[in-house]
């Protein structure tokens, strides 16, 4: 066989995955950056896995939304101050929400080609340490007099400063091209599917108390490591219940009677780090160490969120799941049947709910809730956004795990800028 001719695709396998516990920002972790942060949870990984020597991880991939300057190789400078040993590759890579999900794909392309033989994919976020621009009218003003020529054109330009530029340019949780927040489009998807205020809780609420189950038996003893003071996700709110969460104003969706949204169902601003650890059965079969899941497939999609059918609920700015999901499925020839467990990105408890029902609207089969993010999600651990991928990835994976016996888990992240992430974890 000539050496250029394709060869069959490896099958990857997730082995583990560590991350810091996920906090509110302008909290424990307020002072703490991007790269702090990654590397907490990848020294964490490194210790539990044993990845110290020399070469033992082909690569590191990771990304981050909210990026300082000083972050423009956060990947390899988390490398250089880790455990990991300094002459591992790394690279960074960003979309948005499905960040952390599409580090772990990157790595794992490499993987099934056989490019590399291990990677660790990961991602991590601070909104408390939001990087501040400068004023867009200062910085045109020290530009030009960077380019003058003379002293005096130098001070010519300076002169123009008025107090009005010195207002720093903070970051904006809104798209460019609507100027809405994330949570004015969601409201938006909320009206055009009926999403009511009390499904709405009672998501909210089933997240909490089954995210504090799963630390109460010790699901998360691998997976989480103390940072900062916190040994447990900081939003998690045990005793949250749906009449708690009914007393709660709406913060969304106000322009519009009767809004539904508040900040007991929709996920807080939030600061972490997630790592994952990604092999060929080879590697991992020559370190004794059995595979948790497979990822068997994975599939991205984007919607037409600024011009397309938004008002009808069809391109709302997180519904790219909805087609993302049965193309993926229609690939792979499953259904929703086929799947033991199910993990939906919990960006708010209504956009949730709205790609439920798109989905069975494009003739899939209804999600058993009973299967559908079992030891919670997002609501309850908070979003870091691009550390949640991997923390679901490596959630899913550990839940394949402890399961008797064959298992399949789904993956359905959606993105700001309409996009969605979405990905297949098999255990045989």
């Amino acid at each position: 066989m000539s050496p250029l001719a394709a060869q069959p695709a490896r099958r990857v396998a997730v082995l583990g995955g560590a991350r810091v516990p996920f906090a509110r920002s302008d909290g424990p972790y307020a002072t703490a950056s991007n790269q702090e942060m990654l590397t907490a949870a990848l020294d964490a990984l490194v210790e539990r896995h044993g990845l110290q020597e020399p070469g033992a991880v082909g690569e590191f991939v990771a990304g981050a939304v909210l990026k300082h300057s000083r972050d423009f190789n956060l990947a390899r400078e988390t490398v250089l101050g880790s455990a990991l040993d300094p002459r591992t590759p790394a690279y960074d890579i960003q979309q948005a929400c499905g960040t952390g999900l599409q580090a772990v794909i990157a790595a794992a392309n490499k993987i099934a080609l056989g490019q590399t033989e291990s990677a660790v994919a990961g991602g991590a976020d601070t909104a408390s340490d939001a990087p501040l621009g400068v004023n867009d009218r200062l910085r045109r003003i020290l530009l030009e007099a960077r380019r003058a020529k003379t002293a005096g054109a130098r001070l010519k330009a300076l002169a123009r400063i008025r107090p009005g530029h010195l207002v720093p340019d903070i970051p904006r949780n809104a798209e460019p091209r609507t100027g809405l927040s994330m949570g004015e489009h969601a409201a938006v998807t909320a009206r055009a599917w009926g999403i009511t205020r009390e499904d709405q809780d009672a998501l909210a609420a089933a997240s909490h108390q089954r995210l504090a189950a799963a630390y109460e038996r010790g699901f998360f003893q691998d997976l989480v490591v103390p940072f900062r003071g916190l040994a447990r996700d900081q939003n998690l709110r045990p005793g949250s219940t749906v009449e708690k969460l009914a007393a709660l104003r709406p913060v969304f969706g106000l322009d519009a009677p009767d809004p539904t949204m508040t900040a007991g169902n929709s996920t807080p601003l939030t600061d972490g780090a997630a790592t994952v650890l990604l092999a060929s059965e080879e590697w991992a079969r020559a370190r004794g160490v059995e595979p948790l899941a497979y990822l068997t497939a994975y599939e991205t999609a984007a919607v037409d969120f600024a011009g397309g059918d938004v008002a009808g609920g069809e391109d709302g700015l997180l519904m790219a799941p909805a087609y993302a999901v049965p193309r993926m499925l229609e690939r792979a020839g499953l259904g929703m049947g086929d799947f033991d467990l199910v993990e939906i990105h919990e960006a708010f408890a209504s956009q949730v709910l709205a790609t439920l029902a798109a989905w069975e609207k494009r003739g899939l089969e209804p999600v058993d809730r009973a299967r559908l993010n079992v030891v919670g999600s997002s609501l309850a651990t908070g979003h870091p956004f691009a550390a949640t991928g991997a923390r679901i990835v490596a959630t899913l994976a550990t839940l394949l795990a402890e399961r008797e016996g064959p298992g399949r888990g789904l993956i359905s992240v959606c993105a700001a800028g309409g996009q969605g992430v979405t990905a297949i974890l098999e255990r045989t």
